[in-house]
């Protein structure tokens, strides 16, 4: 078996940290658990003296890309999942990426599909999810999923892989693993240059992960300050000309509704 390490981004004092926590440490196949934050609090050092955790504090501002950095470097090597502290873990979710590399063993990114909690009931899955599968199909080909114009080609019209439902090779990645200058569309750009290097993508498209949507998630607040068009502009303008650019936010701005009041059951990787 791999070593394989949730490091869990921690961040504030979320009255959802203990159940991600409780999903990771009743996973079948044991992995180790740390806790990384860059907001340090008697309440995040409760929790990781409860559950006898690592507990790692990142000096500096808090920012999405250096926590997440900060976290997956302390995860030391082998396979490392960035657990959002949000979201709940399948109790098999472990099992199924100790599976991936058994099988495929130049595999460097492994995702999984997610069902959708909202005040604390799941959700039924709505047309943002449908997209994201379909986008997601060129992935399927597992035989062929280490092909840069296969991984690209799941990435090209969005990104249908589910961010905290990622785990990394960073034997074979190394230790740069987000350099986007992106806030919004970083796991985006970080799976985009992550395609163009040795490697296969393998997505199990089971529901291993409950992706949780409420007031306080970043993505509200990036949609809130128009962060996430900006991202998303850059991104189709890096992969698309112009005038296909102009023409795919006209159709995405539709999943932003998944957000704010209108919000249905749909989300962001």
């Amino acid at each position: 078996m791999r070593d394989h390490t949730f490091a869990v981004c921690a961040y504030g004092d979320s009255p959802y940290l203990e159940a991600c926590v409780h999903s990771l440490r009743r996973q079948s196949v044991p992995s180790r658990i740390i806790l990384c934050t860059s907001t340090p609090s008697p309440f995040l050092t409760a929790i990781a003296e409860k559950y006898d955790l690592p507990l790692y504090i990142r000096e500096g501002a808090s920012d999405i890309r250096d926590d997440w950095n900060f976290a997956y470097e302390k995860a030391g090597d082998g396979l490392v999942t960035i657990a959002h502290q949000d979201d709940c873990y399948h109790k098999d979710y472990a099992k199924a990426v100790q599976a991936c590399w058994k099988r495929y063993p130049d595999t460097t990114v492994f995702s999984t599909d997610c069902v959708i909690l909202k005040e604390g009931t799941l959700q039924r899955q709505g047309i943002v999810h449908l997209v994201k599968r379909l986008l997601r199909l060129p992935l399927r080909l597992r035989c062929f999923a280490d092909r840069v114009a296969v991984k690209r080609a799941a990435l090209r019209f969005g990104n249908p892989i589910i961010c905290p439902s990622c785990t990394y090779d960073k034997d074979a990645i190394g230790v740069s693993l987000f350099v986007s200058p992106l806030k919004f569309a970083l796991d985006w750009d970080t799976m985009w240059e992550l395609a163009a290097r040795p490697g296969r993508f393998i997505c199990d498209e089971r529901a291993l992960l409950r992706y949780r949507i409420h007031d306080g998630a970043t993505t509200k607040a990036f949609i809130e300050n128009h962060g996430r068009a900006a991202d998303e502009t850059a991104m189709y303008r890096k992969i698309w000309p112009e005038p296909m650019v102009k023409l795919l936010m006209f159709f995405y701005r539709g999943a932003y509704l998944a957000y704010g009041k209108k919000r249905g059951t749909g989300g962001t990787g």
